[in-house]
């Protein structure tokens, strides 16, 4: 006899009322078997049945109970934005910035806003705009020698003035690059800023293949640069003639044309938005009416492989897009306008698109990771990044400098500290003096406190 039949045999045995059928089931049971689901028992819910008929027969019964708390009663000034302080600051003015504005801060004039209205803004700047009570920012030393240099460029072809801002992240290269915006726009230069180049080449618009010019155009971001740019600079481009002559289908655009009338086509035709942007840029570096700046924030992404595919699903260069091989080219003196400069700021906080090494070598920088003659450059992105200046801004604040970024969130009540040296050195001291942890990290958590 098996074991098996052993144990049920001893089972029946000592169950004489089992039958063989109910003993066969406690014989498998016993080897370990799931055994057939039990009918759950229902269990008293802990939340009061039917609460909102709760809350409403109470709020019949007392129609008070339930109201809102009236305005008036939230004394406390957070509450009352009427009462607002607004911030009492110096205006932006070319005529102002001298080397005694150092450690200044500044609001920007509401006339020279529209500028950020028109092209935007790096996020993290806008973050701080949003909550303050109006676009300003701190006048650096920094700030009076790139304003110098823009002075020289006024004159002078962009191929002698091509300076990339470089820097520990959060030490303010953007805001530099922002004022340098401020001050052209002022001074009456024709302004072209592109806050966020990371757009044109992280696949985020639509993208074309022309196969006039063998590259991909992207008619969407065209179409929109050229409308923010037409808005900016319309006083200035107005009287300007056209130089070459450009047929379209539609119509065409000659010497008595004005670059008004040429935007315009990109404007109404899509189409011809990237064909049109690529033209604007060779008529401004042919004229000499006023000078030009070309300002690019998240400039090392101009550098990188984009996230746009071909059709056999390989990712294209960034220069095999047209208005970023158009920005190079400037970037490069490849072309030039013939009064005027070309500005970027290095981004490291999208670690997607870092800076490459063939930009690092051209800047003078130190590479992140080891390199050699025998790491492989790219000959292209060589010749992009060939003649590019290094333009450094200092990693850390002064405390002269922090002391007015202080001041500035303090007076427009953001912070939820007193106002006193103990507590600005500390928050100075906790931030190592970087620009952007100081504020974010050092300033803004005490919201939190």
């Amino acid at each position: 006899m098996s074991l098996a039949a052993a144990f049920r045999v001893g089972r029946s045995a000592s169950h004489p009322g089992t039958s063989p059928a109910v003993t066969s089931a406690i014989a498998i049971q016993s080897r370990g078997y799931a055994a057939p689901a039990k009918p759950a028992k229902k269990v008293a819910s802990k939340f009061r049945p039917n609460a909102n008929n709760e809350k409403a027969k109470r709020a019949a019964r007392d129609p008070g109970l339930f109201r809102p708390m009236p305005a008036n009663n939230l004394t406390d000034p957070v509450f009352q934005s009427d009462q607002r302080a607004a911030l009492q600051l110096p205006i932006f003015r070319p005529e102002t910035l001298t080397p005694e504005k150092a450690n200044t801060a500044m609001a920007f004039p509401s006339e020279g806003s529209r500028a950020l209205k028109a092209y935007g803004l790096p996020v993290n700047v806008l973050v701080d705009y949003m909550l303050l009570a109006k676009p300003c920012s701190v006048v650096r030393k920094v700030t009076i020698d790139a304003l110098d240099s823009l002075d020289k460029a006024a004159s002078t072809s962009s191929s002698q003035t091509r300076l990339v801002f470089t820097g520990k992240s959060g030490c303010g290269k953007s805001y530099l690059l922002l004022q340098a915006v401020q001050y052209a726009v002022q001074k009456e230069w024709i302004t072209m800023y592109i806050p966020r180049a990371i757009n044109l080449v992280n696949s985020s618009t639509s993208y074309v293949y022309d196969a006039r010019t063998q590259t991909y155009g992207q008619p969407a971001f065209a179409q929109q640069l050229l409308k923010r740019f037409a808005d900016v600079n319309e006083a200035l481009i107005k009287g300007i003639k056209v130089q070459g002559s450009y047929p379209f289908e539609e119509r065409t655009i000659g010497s008595t044309s004005t670059l008004t009338e040429l935007i315009n086509v990109g404007l109404e035709f899509s189409h011809h938005a990237p064909t049109v942007l690529s033209m604007l840029l060779t008529e401004l570096a042919e004229q000499t009416k006023f000078p030009v700046l070309l300002a690019i924030d998240d400039f090392q992404a101009l550098y990188n492989m984009s996230f746009y595919r071909d059709p056999f699903y390989k990712q294209v260069k960034a220069y095999h897009l047209s208005f970023p091989r158009t920005l190079l080219e400037f970037a490069s003196g490849k072309q030039a306008f013939k009064r005027g400069a070309v500005l970027g700021a290095l981004s490291t906080q999208n670690t997607t698109f870092r800076a490459p090494l063939e930009l690092i070598e051209a800047l003078g920088l130190e590479p992140a990771q080891p390199s050699g003659p025998y790491v492989p450059r790219e000959k292209e992105l060589v010749e992009y990044a060939k003649g590019l200046k290094n333009f450094a801004v200092p990693d850390q604040l002064t405390v002269d400098e922090a002391a007015s970024i202080f001041d500035v969130w303090q007076s427009a009540k953001a912070l939820h500290v007193s106002r006193g040296d103990e507590m600005f050195l500390s928050k100075f001291t906790e931030s190592g003096g970087n620009a952007r942890e100081f504020v974010q990290k050092a300033l803004l958590q005490t919201v939190a406190m």
